[in-house]
This record gives C-alpha cells, sequence and structure tokens, in this order.
C-alpha cells in the first residue's frame, strides 16, 4: 500500500471534502481517504497495483474539483 497526499482546491464546505472522499474510495485499489478542508488536502492510501496518482487526481477533477500531487 501507497499513501499519497493530493492538494485539492475548490472544496467550499463540509459537503464537497465528502464527495472527495466518496469519489476516491470509489477508485478500484484505494483502501481510504481522507480530506482536511482548511489544509485543502486530501490524504489516500491506495494499491498501486490497482490504481496511481493520475487515477485519483482525474477522479476529484471529473468531480469538479482541482487537484495536484
Amino acid at each position: 500500500m501507497k499513501n499519497i497526499s493530493l492538494n485539492i482546491s475548490g472544496m467550499t464546505c463540509q459537503g464537497c471534502a465528502k464527495t472527495v472522499v466518496r469519489v476516491l474510495e470509489a477508485v478500484n485499489g484505494v483502501q481510504s481517504a481522507a480530506v482536511d478542508l482548511a489544509a485543502e488536502r486530501a490524504d489516500i492510501v491506495f494499491d498501486e497495483a490497482q490504481t496511481n496518482v493520475s487515477v485519483l487526481v482525474n477522479a476529484v477533477e471529473d468531480a469538479g474539483f482541482d487537484a495536484s500531487a
């Protein structure tokens, strides 16, 4: 398992943070995701054999937020 933090911008409330967690946890291979709204960051634990950082960034961006590693 690999741990990574993504910078997330565009979140304005806890609902946004929950949406980001939901879309990240829906990605195959993601074990867990936690979002710190104030720090604009998502901490993710995932299996590198099943997914990668690009897929995670794209999932967040597809949900309407900006993300970068």
